[in-house]
């Protein structure tokens, strides 16, 4: 069996037609979701973007042990598993973080293409001067990641120069030309719809026409309250707009995949990192930066649930799954599939019994969290989820912390805030009653919180986590 491995940075499962969405187009994804096995209850790990990645190659749960940086020199990944069985592998990605600052997420792949110019990947240094779309303070690292990218893409002229286009038709030109190959692993990675959101017009009108007002295309990650109405629905049209965008050019690969018949014998994953808050909870982005500093906000539904569609050779597809799975649950998937036996290192579980029709759940909770690896700090908090509860909580602090350093979100150190003792409270939500996530019902439902509390401390314990890690998260 063949593998292939799509990831489509921040893309919010609410936003796919296959998950209930009835405003945004995505035809594409829709229809190849007929023919898959699509999870209900697919949940991010590690948070975000290069600590999913890790996450994915490695099998691990990787915010017990390390953070947002490179691969660490005892890590075993995915691709270098594969090659004891003669997988032939190949990267595809215009996703700068995990090759920029000498990440090398590249490592065990026996070829590998990166498409330069995303986000603030030093590609060009002209044109000098950009004409940038509001006032650049308006913007996240205006002039050091907008402008950078406004210079990366100034020569752009049709829909077909955008970075997912290109990364989605080599991908396919790369299957021209291997897909005969006894087997192989092609793992294509793009950041789109991550921001900055620019979609060709034909797609933002779709959304939204006569709009004149400043274009926001990479907001402040905080507090949405600095956009007004008018800019916030038209933030919102861009992201859709690029959901429309990457929905087309993914379809473009998955199309080829059709031509060449390899969805006889090719497992086909399609799937994400995370979410993006749009204003819901009082938010834009997914952290909050401000003058140098970061911190970690609670992950809600919009953050942690994630799209996970997944296609089996044979006729198992057209089917939906309740059970709970996690990106580190798809190298163990995809070494089964592949006749191999899954190393003790790897964490996550097969979800190859799920595939098949089995109706038991492999795991029935999911964690989604940022590294834990910086001592005590209440502002970091890990979000367990279940069926009926989500609980939201960060540990304990015991005294005042100074402030640690993390590279996220996008490779540059930044100090991170450090919540004092008795700053920040524990959040429960009946997700049952209230799936918005909008009451906190943890006083009135204490049972409920420990039992998830309790899962959450176990599961640190069977990933081995490091003690000085999981002392602060002992005890609610």
């Amino acid at each position: 069996m063949n593998f292939i491995l799509v990831i489509s940075d921040t893309f919010r499962k609410d936003h796919l037609g296959c998950y209930g969405n009835k405003w945004i187009s995505t035809p594409q994804l829709d229809r190849f979701a007929k023919r898959s096995v699509v999870f209900d209850a697919a949940y991010a790990g590690s948070f975000p973007t290069v600590p999913n990645r890790r996450d994915v190659l490695t099998g691990r749960a990787s915010f017990t042990y390390t953070d947002w940086g490179r691969l660490l020199d005892d890590e075993v990944v995915l691709p270098e598993m594969l090659r004891e069985k003669g997988y032939t592998s190949m990267m595809v990605a215009d996703t700068p973080h995990i090759l920029q600052s000498g990440y090398h997420f590249d490592r065990g792949f026996d070829g590998w293409q990166w498409i330069r110019g995303q986000e603030n990947d030093r590609l060009r240094t002209a044109p000098e001067k950009v004409t940038f779309p509001c006032k650049p303070e308006r913007l996240r690292s205006g002039e050091r990641v907008v402008g950078q990218y406004l210079r990366n893409v100034s020569d752009r002229a049709h829909e077909e120069d955008y970075f997912v286009a290109q990364t989605m038709r080599e991908a396919a030109k790369w299957l021209e030309r291997n897909y005969k190959r006894d087997r192989f692993f092609l793992y294509v990675d793009t950041f789109d719809p991550h921001e900055p959101w620019d979609p060709p017009k034909h797609y933002l009108e779709l959304y939204e026409k006569g709009y004149e007002g400043e274009e926001v295309i990479y907001p402040i990650y905080g507090d949405a309250g600095y956009l007004t109405k008018k800019e916030l629905a038209h933030v919102r049209a861009l992201y859709a707009g690029e959901v429309s965008l990457v929905d087309r050019w993914v379809g473009s690969l998955l199309e080829k995949i059709e031509d060449l018949r390899l969805f006889e014998n090719t497992l086909v994953i399609f799937t994400t990192d995370h979410g993006f808050y749009h204003g819901e909870h009082g938010m834009i982005g997914k952290i909050r930066i401000d003058k140098g500093r970061m911190r970690y906000e609670p992950l809600y539904r919009e953050v942690a649930d994630i799209p996970l569609v997944v296609s089996l050779p044979g006729k198992l597809g057209g089917r939906r799954v309740k059970g709970f799975a996690q990106p580190w649950d798809i190298a163990p998937t995809i070494l089964e599939l592949a006749g191999m036996r899954k190393p003790p290192s790897l964490q996550g579980k097969s979800l190859v019994p799920v595939l098949k029709g089995d109706k038991r759940a492999v795991r029935n909770f999911a964690v989604t969290s940022p590294s834990i690896v910086h001592g005590a700090n209440p502002f970091v908090r890990s979000t367990i989820s279940t069926s009926r509860w989500t609980l939201i909580y960060g540990g304990k602090a015991e005294e005042e912390l100074g402030l640690a350093e993390t590279a996220a979100v996008d490779s540059r150190a930044r100090r991170m805030e450090r919540a004092q003792p008795g700053e920040v409270a524990p959040e429960l939500y009946d997700i049952a009653r209230d799936p918005s996530q909008k009451r906190n019902v943890f006083s009135k439902n204490a049972d409920a919180a420990r039992r998830l509390h309790k899962t959450y401390v176990k599961f640190l314990k069977d990933t081995g986590t490091d003690e000085a890690h999981l002392a602060p998260r002992r005890h609610l």
